[in-house]
């Protein structure tokens, strides 16, 4: 079980298409340029933003750019 002083805590799966998990590292780059894959910090921010945790805040979306944009299917 993660402590309070890991960042990172258990790793977990989540599903969605790879052309939107790559989107979406590509959107969060665009909001965290530096570091490690910026998507953990941003989905667990959304996490507790969802689950109502004092203090959270929904995280800042990047402006539109390429993965604003649906694949073509």
């Amino acid at each position: 079980m993660a402590t309070d002083d890991d960042e990172y805590g258990t790793p977990r799966r989540v599903r969605m298409s790879d052309e939107d998990w790559s989107a979406f590292l590509d959107a969060t780059k665009a909001m965290f340029p530096e570091g490690r894959s910026p998507r953990g910090p941003v989905l667990r921010q959304f996490v507790q933003w969802y689950l109502r945790r004092p203090g959270a805040k929904l995280p800042e979306r990047p402006p539109a750019g390429p993965w604003s944009t649906p694949p073509q299917t």
